[in-house]
């Protein structure tokens, strides 16, 4: 008789399950905030404990949960955890053309909010750790699986509260995987599959602005320069307008000489052909300078009052290795109005700083061999995450979390990041549930 190891696996009976799995987790509101991932977390937690996986929850405030589920190996080697965060960023309903949590099929895709970003990928992880345990592969590693609340609020009360609570229960992980990389097909003149393994991030730092004024009756002649509305406004243009110089960190550069390597971008010897091309990409110059985006702006209380206080947050992320107070400085010396104050958003009191992390690792190789096994002619690359993920916790630690979904990601799907109508195709799951599968079955055998 065939051990259970040794039997093919049924993918197409694998990717009904996944999409099963999917689109009911996509039915589950968590949106943060307020969050509500204690449900996420125990919809998740079932299936885990169904197949006789040890599983654990941490409430870390009200409604909010972290579940642990751990496999153990023969304890050879360090832990490998895979790890996914519950909560979603919200819906603006009115500009969905789908229902944002109903989890719909329409075709090959699968909609719903948080499908990219990232239940869709926590849906492959869970099948690698189910696939794992049915088939009763003996491992050298112990497997790990965790979901947390709160990523898109900065970790507070998720993958930085574990560290912080419990560090016995990530203190054995020798490597992690999680959110903050993916394939692509969208280079000039080329198809050809080129995965980004993200080995570091660039740095959250939100800012706040404040602008106070003169108040008065709108209906009475008011100097405009006294509006703290008219001083904000002007501080944001300045801000709009500020050309600032390209830096080029290790890990981009290494992202950029292997793709000039292949053909795909020009080389920074080709040096006005690579700048015309970051100046005309968005994602790029994310890349190379440090971003500044307006996201809130807040000013009045009535139509016919002239507002004392105008207030905007600003969305920072900076390039490893750079100083958030020199980041301030140059802010406020670009503004260059001292009615303009400009302070750290509160929530990044504490923020954790990007600690960077080398490439060449086992797990690193153990992704390019599974990517190039399944397709010989795809690049893989270390690359940054330009935004922020729950790795910079661990990475703080030591240890080299990675940020890579197995999957070629089209633009639309990308545009799904915060955005709406986001959706998953049904081959992207798949691919991603064989590839996470044989990821991790190879680091922990």
């Amino acid at each position: 008789m065939a051990r259970a190891a040794d039997a093919a696996i049924d993918w197409v009976a694998v990717r009904r399950e996944a999409q099963a799995i999917l689109t009911d987790y996509l039915r589950i509101d968590t949106s943060n905030p307020p969050g509500n991932e204690a449900a996420g977390a125990r919809f998740l937690g079932r299936l885990l404990e169904a197949e006789g996986i040890p599983t654990r929850y941490f409430e870390t405030a009200p409604g909010r949960e972290i579940l642990y589920a751990r496999i153990p190996g023969d304890g050879s080697r360090g832990a490998f955890m895979l790890c996914n965060h519950i909560d979603v960023v919200p819906v603006e309903r009115a500009y969905w053309t789908k229902p944002a949590f109903e989890g719909i099929e329409e075709g090959n895709r699968i909609y719903g909010r948080g499908a990219v970003d990232m239940k869709g990928f926590a849906v492959m992880q869970l099948l690698a750790v189910l696939l794992l345990r049915r088939r009763g592969i003996p491992l050298k590693r112990d497997l790990v699986f965790c979901a947390v609340p709160d990523e898109e609020a900065l970790g507070t009360f998720g993958m930085r509260w574990l560290c912080d609570h419990h560090p016995e229960l990530v203190e054995d992980v020798e490597f992690e995987l999680n959110e903050g990389g993916s394939g692509s097909t969208e280079f000039p003149g080329s198809d050809r599959e080129v995965y980004a393994v993200a080995t570091t991030e660039k740095q959250v730092c939100w800012m706040r602005l404040t602008a106070v004024g003169i108040p008065g009756h709108g209906s009475v002649a008011h100097d405009l320069a006294d509006n703290s509305a008219v001083i904000l406004s002007k501080a944001l243009q300045r801000l709009a307008d500020w050309e600032r110089p390209l830096v080029v960190i290790p890990e981009v550069e290494a992202w950029v000489s292997r793709l000039a390597a292949e053909g795909l971008l020009p080389s920074f010897e080709d040096g006005d052909e690579l700048d015309e091309l970051i100046a005309a990409s968005p994602a790029l110059r994310a890349m190379f300078t440090n971003t500044l985006n307006v996201t809130m702006v807040e000013s009045g209380i009535k139509a016919n009052v002239i507002p004392a206080k105008s207030s905007a947050v600003i969305d920072c992320r900076l390039l490893p290795g750079q100083s958030r107070d020199a980041w301030r400085s140059a802010v406020i010396d670009q503004i260059a109005d001292e009615r303009v104050v400009v302070e750290f958003h509160e929530e990044v009191a504490h923020e954790v700083e990007p600690a960077p992390i080398p490439w060449d690792t086992e797990l690193y190789r153990v992704i390019e061999q599974v990517i190039l096994d399944a397709n010989e002619d795809a690049i893989v690359v270390p690359s940054m995450t330009v935004g922020g993920t729950d790795n910079r916790f661990l990475r703080a630690r030591g240890i080299p979390a990675y940020g890579f979904a197995p999957c070629v990601l089209s633009k639309e799907e990308r545009q799904g990041f915060h955005g709406n109508d986001e959706f998953l195709t049904v081959e992207n799951l798949q691919a991603g549930c064989e590839l996470t599968y044989e990821i991790t079955r190879r680091m922990c055998t």
